[in-house]
């Protein structure tokens, strides 16, 4: 990541807390459940654990992305960690309207390409050629980086 950071989002602290701690708690319930009253049959015992797991793994992975930035530089999109989620010269258009398939307080971009599917729970994600950023991060950072982001795909 070599060019001039314009603007950094992070997960706000509220949100960060309460999707981390539903996704525990919903892990801990099926678990609980399958394990307390177990269903009639062991396939639906044994799903409801399964579930169980995937959600406290879901938590998990929530609690380490949203520890994270995303940075916007005059080069493209990183991650925290200076990985290149999107380089500025291969984004098509961004989208943040109403109804565009984007996560929550967020907008999604879309790309020249398609790009290796990559998840950040409450952050962002890769599918295809979409990227959607947003989740658990703040409206107005998220609307400033798009603002950002819109004057630099017009400069180009």
């Amino acid at each position: 990541m070599q060019g001039q950071v314009l603007i950094t989002i992070g997960a706000s602290a509220p949100r960060r807390v309460f999707g981390v701690v539903t996704l525990v708690l919903l892990g801990g319930l099926l678990i609980w459940l399958a394990l307390a009253h177990p269903p009639a049959g062991p396939v639906w015992q044994a799903f409801l654990v399964l579930t169980g797991l995937l959600a406290l793994w879901g938590g998990e992975r929530m609690r380490r992305a949203t520890a994270g930035r995303l940075i916007l530089t005059d080069e493209g999109l990183h991650a925290g960690d200076g990985s290149v989620i999107a380089p500025i010269g291969r984004i098509r258009s961004l989208d943040r309207g109403m109804f565009a398939f984007k996560p929550s307080n967020g907008f999604i971009l879309r790309l020249d390409q398609a790009v290796p599917a990559r998840w950040e729970p409450g952050m962002w994600w890769c599918l295809g050629r979409r990227i959607g950023v947003g989740g658990v991060t703040s409206r107005a950072q998220t609307k400033a980086m798009a603002d950002a982001l819109g004057a630099l795909l017009a400069q180009r």
